[in-house]
């Protein structure tokens, strides 16, 4: 027996060290990394990046089958495995930070970085998005993932202009006006597409062409009916300043403008986008939009068959199809020669040409945005980003004195309906984080921790409690002060199908808060006597807070803040930071001074051409201290066509806190030809001042600034007198009896 076990044991011991090596192997084989590098690289052309664009390009189409071609111009493409072309998903959002694809830093919503009225900080916002996506997709991209929300091409930013504020979508704008507009969206586009001199970060896209903002509820056959003046002063200047910014891409709506859809409008997309201004990019249908040409009751019904508005698509110069599978439909609209294979070539050109910038067919060692790793996702330099644009997106509406708060105060209680509430953050097109901060959190972390803090919901977004019974404003009766955080939030308005809440397709037909929430801010009143209320309004659009302001001593505008609200709303609260937030839109004291809704007659609307006293103006917000601004100095009150006019002017922080201004220059032409706008907005400058200390700040008015558009809708430059006014909000006497200095003014005359 014990010879044998001699015997045996080496080669026991000699089997087990195999198997244990075989198990090691199999092992290293499990965990093998996936291989990324396309193994055809060096054997097609259109994957040699010696080769120009249009070479690979057209080598790439030469190898496609029509049905290949077509499936490639939807906006889910399948892989062609043949060619090593893995599926690609054009459909990808980035309004507001990285949406509907996994953690990303959520900044505030569009209407809140309008708010800022900065646009290096929207420039700083969009490069933080564009490197989080391009981390993203690099990670996705290693393990092979190809899903929809997954891609490189961002449908954003939406630049329509915010004309009437019953429209659920205009929390995705950045207000009512054409210039700030422009600004904004323009260093939008250049954070989100990078400046490499060969490849884009990721490509961005200006929509909805052109002239859209709702009713959402009639959208696929509603008819814009809008002037050339109105078009051109006020509907299209902000795609003009996105394309000539080299935008990507240009998202045609679903509505129909003066009879054609959008998406079929030879004059928007041939005179105007291509012809004109020489975009040079694709053109891409609103998702489902085709189905409008088709559908005869509740569309557009300009064409009988799929392939007839495949085909009547292309033609136009559409060459993404979105949402539906009208462009797989081009197969027979070739066969019943409807279109021929050349026109679907030419389009499936332009549209490839984006995937070739983007780096998608290159090596990945080629292309520097690869190596962009997912650290920078939700960083701590991302987090401190949103909570600076939501601190400076803040309006002080109303401060009778209660503001700042001290953060020591023997007991708080805050309440309503939007204290605890993570959807207030988001808005729309929204992407996730595991670290949201409610104004509440936000709130209980910046108090005293001698402090007492008391929370109660008290009041329903929309409607009043099944159970009256009432255990919180009591609280307000014995509290140093009561932050009732109110307002409405995306279940009330935004998309489309998106407001769960909204029996009118999320637009806001009831301009009011809901009445149920002014009714508990009155019993609110009622318990705490003379002892101070803070309300806290979020939403993105605006809204009647008449019984707000005469109820409450302080009213702070949130908007939708981002995944760092509750903290900034903290800082604007507790005096961390004075507030510097504008308004980006006018706030009216009632619908009834406004036009009808579905009239876009730009007359009677905006800042621009509403002779209405509003309740809140364009451009006005509160600060904890105040300023003082000089006389404007002009460098000539006579000058001629052509010339141009530079305004300089000192301000002064005359208060006691350091604050940022917003210095804005607004522009009147007093003598023209044909109706034009009461004032325009034409500079910007966001300075920051200490006590006591003083800037001169200087713009320069250029010759199209002062060009007015005709009834034929053509610019052009009159002689006559202009005025000038430069200051912290737009001209008129409502800013003065809200409690800011009226903008000063001076004039000059082009001979």
């Amino acid at each position: 027996m014990r010879f044998t076990i001699k015997l045996f044991f080496p080669l026991f011991l000699l089997l087990f060290l195999i198997s244990c090596n075989k198990g090691k192997t199999e092992h290293k084989k499990e965990i093998k990394p996936v291989e990324t590098q396309n193994p055809l690289f060096d054997s097609l052309p259109f994957y040699d990046a010696a080769l120009s664009s249009e070479e690979r390009i057209r080598d790439l189409i030469s190898r496609l089958t029509l049905e290949e071609k077509a499936q490639q111009m939807m906006h889910n493409t399948p892989a062609i495995e043949r060619l090593g072309i893995p599926p690609y998903s054009w459909w990808n959002e980035a309004l507001h930070g990285v949406g509907r694809s996994g953690i990303a830093t959520v900044f505030p919503q569009a209407i809140g970085i309008g708010a800022t009225f900065d646009e290096d900080l929207a420039f700083k916002v969009s490069s933080a998005i564009s490197d989080e996506a391009r981390a993203m997709h690099n990670a996705a991209a290693e393990k092979r993932y190809y899903k929809q929300y997954g891609g490189l091409t961002f449908w954003t930013p939406n630049i329509n202009i915010f004309r009437d504020p019953r429209w659920g979508r205009g929390q995705e704008t950045y207000g009512e006006d054409p210039y700030l507009t422009s600004k904004i969206g323009v260093a939008f586009v250049k954070g989100l597409q990078g400046d490499n001199p060969k490849y884009l970060k990721t490509a961005a896209c200006a929509k909805h062409f052109a002239v859209h903002s709702g009713p959402e509820k009639l959208r696929h056959q509603f008819n814009a009916v809008a002037s050339a003046k109105d078009m051109w002063e006020t509907y299209l200047p902000a795609f003009e300043a996105l394309v000539e910014a080299d935008v990507e891409a240009v998202m045609c709506a679903y509505n129909s403008t003066n009879g054609e859809p959008c998406c079929a409008n030879n004059y928007l997309i041939t005179d105007v986008l291509r012809n004109k201004w020489n975009f040079e990019g694709h053109i891409l249908s609103d998702c489902w939009a085709l189905e409008d040409f088709f559908e005869q009751e509740k569309g557009h019904a300009v064409v009988k068959t799929q392939a007839e508005a495949a085909a009547l698509a292309l033609k136009s110069g559409v060459s993404l199809n979105c949402g539906s599978t009208y462009y797989p439909g081009l197969v027979k609209a070739v066969e019943e020669n409807l279109v021929t294979e050349k026109e679907i070539d030419e389009q499936l050109a332009i549209l490839l040409k984006t995937r070739f910038k983007l780096g998608l067919f290159d090596k990945k060692e080629d292309n520097p945005y690869n190596n962009i790793s997912i650290e920078v996702v939700n960083s701590e330099k991302h987090r401190a980003l949103a909570r600076e644009v939501a601190q400076k997106g803040i309006v002080l509406l109303k401060n009778n004195g209660v503001l700042p708060l001290k953060n020591d105060l023997s007991k708080y209680f805050i309440t309503g309906p939007n204290a605890a509430n993570t959807d207030i953050l988001l808005g729309n097109y929204y992407g996730v984080n595991p670290k949201m901060v409610t104004i509440l959190e936000g709130i209980a972390g910046a108090i005293d921790p001698a402090s007492q803090l008391q929370y109660r919901m008290g009041a329903m977004l929309d409607r009043d409690p099944v159970n009256p019974m009432d255990y919180a404003t009591g609280n307000a009766r014995n509290s140093d002060v009561t932050i009732a955080v109110l307002g409405i939030s995306s279940l009330l308005e935004g998309e489309e199908g998106e407001s769960l809440a909204s029996a009118t397709a999320g637009d806001r037909l009831d301009y009011n808060l809901p009445q149920n929430q002014i009714k508990y801010l009155q019993k609110l009143r009622n318990s705490a006597g003379d002892r101070p209320i803070v309300a806290i309004i979020t939403g993105g659009s605006p809204m009647n807070l008449a019984e707000v302001h005469e109820l409450a001593d302080a009213v702070l505008l949130a908007w939708y803040p981002g995944e760092e609200g509750g903290n900034a709303v903290a800082d604007v609260l507790f005096g961390k930071i004075s507030p510097s937030g504008r308004l980006p839109i006018t706030f009216p004291k009632s619908l009834d001074q406004l036009p009808d809704y579905e009239d876009y007659s730009m007359k009677g609307r905006t800042y621009k051409y509403m002779k209405a006293a509003p309740l809140y103006p364009f451009g006005y917000g509160l600060s904890y201290t105040s300023f003082r601004y000089d006389t404007p100095v002009l460098s000539s009150m006579q000058i001629k066509k052509g010339d141009t006019v530079t305004v300089a002017v000192k301000v002064t922080n005359s208060g006691k806190i350091k604050s940022d201004e917003v210095v804005q220059m607004y522009l009147s032409d007093t003598q023209a030809s044909v109706e034009v706008p009461l004032s325009q907005l034409y500079g910007i400058k966001r300075i920051t001042l200490e006590p006591g200390a003083s800037k001169e700040v200087s713009f320069t008015i250029l010759p199209q600034m002062m060009k007015l558009v005709n009834n034929e809708g053509e610019k052009v430059l009159e002689a006559g007198e202009f005025k000038v006014f430069v200051g912290g909000t737009s001209p008129g006497q409502r800013s003065v009896d809200l409690g800011l200095s009226k903008p000063v003014e001076a004039t000059f005359n082009i001979q």
